[in-house]
């Protein structure tokens, strides 16, 4: 699936002035493989995953999905195209704790109507993939870190999206952990082959991905 940023601008109220972050950027995602976006903190790097995602709405421009375009869609039909599309990984994991770790890798396949046995199936699989075979049962505050970044990977991935977006995964975590968090994204990424973005500040895991872009301030991408 072919995605595309469009003529994207977007801004932000500071006191009383418009403040733009995101300036008529228009840049073609390759339809697979593995893309860091670097840069200093506060550019626009989170903001224009957030867009991609369909989390947040630009002033003007597009977000294309192939021939779809995001604000075409209605609420709805945009959380049912988000679920089945697009993964995202958040810098905080967001699990709910009330829920053990399979069942919080499944909560995306339950709310898109998936037959329980067969959303248990896909989630016990993928926590298989990221090396949690042993902790499936465990709740998110019976977790490390790390252990609870790799659940949210599995959520991220386990409706086998086309795009997953990744917002400083590895941000909170010590450098060993990071390190296996990141070659484990790597390692999802090539087996599914489809298109990861990450936003990172980590050197390490940029120089793991296919390509590396930095944002410069009003959010032009340029390969680095």
């Amino acid at each position: 699936m072919k995605l595309e940023a469009l003529k994207l601008r977007k801004t932000f109220k500071d006191a009383d002035k418009n403040l733009a972050i995101i300036e008529d950027l228009s840049f073609s995602f390759p339809e697979k493989g593995s893309i860091a976006i670097v840069g200093r903190s506060g550019v626009g790097k989170s903001t224009l995953l957030y867009l991609l995602a369909g989390l947040d709405v630009p002033d003007s421009g597009n977000i294309k999905f192939d021939n779809i375009d995001l604000a075409s869609l209605d609420s709805e039909k945009l959380t049912i195209f988000r679920g089945m599309n697009i993964g995202f990984i958040f810098q905080f994991h967001h699990l709910l704790s009330d829920f053990t770790a399979l069942e919080n890798v499944a909560m995306p396949l339950f709310i898109s109507g998936v037959n329980d046995n067969l959303a248990i199936e896909r989630a016990r699989q993928v926590l298989m993939q990221v090396g949690l075979k042993d902790r499936m049962t465990h709740s998110p505050g019976e977790l490390s870190g790390g252990e609870q970044q790799r659940v949210a990977i599995a959520r991220a991935v386990v409706a086998k999206p086309s795009v997953i977006l990744a917002d400083e995964p590895t941000g909170n975590l010590d450098v060993k952990t990071a390190e296996e968090v990141g070659r484990i994204l790597i390692d999802v990424q090539k087996q599914s082959e489809n298109l990861l973005v990450v936003v990172t500040h980590s050197k390490e895991l940029a120089r793991s991905m296919d390509y590396v872009y930095e944002m410069l301030p009003g959010g032009q991408l340029i390969s680095v």
